[in-house]
């Protein structure tokens, strides 16, 4: 058996590899430049909810706080006359990218060591590259794409942002699982 510590350069040359195409893929591929749809007045929008000062968080619109509230008629024509709308409000001021850049390099990190925990159970030293790659990517491709299908099927996100992302998460997988390969302890 593998032990978990003999996988530290994999798990942080993966997650570097995966980090820099990550940035590419973002920066440079143009596939994820139509995640988000302008509002079709976005200065009235903004003029009509700015005063309201909403806190940073997560909000659903209508919402109801039990389940016979949602039967009731008057729930009922609220999501009929809409909006109908889940939102997720930021902190206002210049978006920087430095804590986020940062907090997914911990996501990958973990991604890299969970994947490298399950291998050390289920690959011995010496296992061929292809049983590496194989058990190492599927478990990179849980971690990077399979919950992102929950928020497409209960948060009604975009088919195509999921699908794109999930690429995306495929993509890091591949990278991961032949980094671990490649590097696998012989």
């Amino acid at each position: 058996m593998v032990g978990l510590a003999g996988l530290v350069v994999p798990i942080l040359l993966s997650s570097a590899i995966v980090w820099v195409a990550s940035s590419v893929i973002h920066m440079l591929l143009p596939w994820h430049k139509g995640d988000f749809s302008r509002l079709p007045d976005e200065p009235r929008f903004r003029s009509a909810v700015g005063p309201l000062a909403i806190p940073p968080g997560d909000y659903l619109v209508p919402r109801c706080d039990s389940m016979a509230e949602m039967k009731s008629p008057e729930f009922k024509a609220k999501m009929t006359e809409g909006p109908v709308m889940i939102m997720t409000v930021r902190p206002n001021g210049v978006m920087g990218m430095g804590k986020e850049l940062g907090a997914w390099l911990v996501y990958i990190l973990v991604v890299g060591a969970f994947s490298a925990w399950i291998a050390c159970y289920a690959l011995r030293v010496g296992a061929p590259y292809l049983s590496v790659f194989r058990v190492v990517g599927m478990a990179a491709f849980m971690g990077y794409a399979l919950a992102l299908w929950q928020l497409a099927i209960w948060y009604h996100r975009s088919t195509r942002v999921t699908l794109t992302s999930t690429i995306d998460g495929l993509i890091y997988a591949l990278l991961t699982a032949g980094t671990f390969g490649w590097l696998w302890p012989r």
